[in-house]
């Protein structure tokens, strides 16, 4: 599992010219689900996002987290993510979560989230084509691993 953490001013989620989902100062995450993900990394990435201190406090250091800030979450799937490039070029999906399986654990995913914060989140569709716009403040960007 892959989480691209990126720290935003404001972000969205547009499908079919309709704004699916939209939030203030927080996080968007794109989220990337390989094959041998497990629920374990679900709880690893979510602990993650919830608490890594990547917000400044009042000396301008990095030190609170979107918990600390009451900040807001968008959560968007994307299984380029789960992308290898290392051979040729033309990118393989080979360790990709095949999508009936990503879509369950997408949506675990979301669950374990909304029952380990109040923080708004927002999500974009699963399976959709999507643009997203964010303002990334910083720019501040993280990428999240399991180990």
């Amino acid at each position: 599992m892959k989480s691209l953490l990126q720290r935003v001013s404001s972000a969205s989620v547009t499908v079919e010219n309709k704004v699916v989902g939209q939030i203030g100062r927080g996080i968007l995450v794109l989220l990337g689900l390989e094959k041998t993900d497990s629920p374990g990394d679900i709880d690893y990435h979510i602990k993650k996002l919830l608490e890594l201190r990547i917000f400044p406090d009042e000396m301008g250091k990095m030190n609170r987290s979107v918990t600390e800030i009451q900040g807001e979450l968008l959560i968007v799937s994307q299984f380029t993510l789960a992308a290898s490039c290392r051979k040729g070029t033309r990118p393989s999906f080979d360790n990709a979560m095949p999508p009936d399986k990503a879509f369950r654990f997408y949506e675990l995913y979301l669950n374990r989230l909304s029952e380990a914060t109040t923080l708004n989140v927002q999500t974009g569709e699963f399976g959709a084509m999507m643009q997203v716009s964010l303002m990334n403040d910083g720019p501040v960007t993280f990428m999240i691993e399991s180990v």
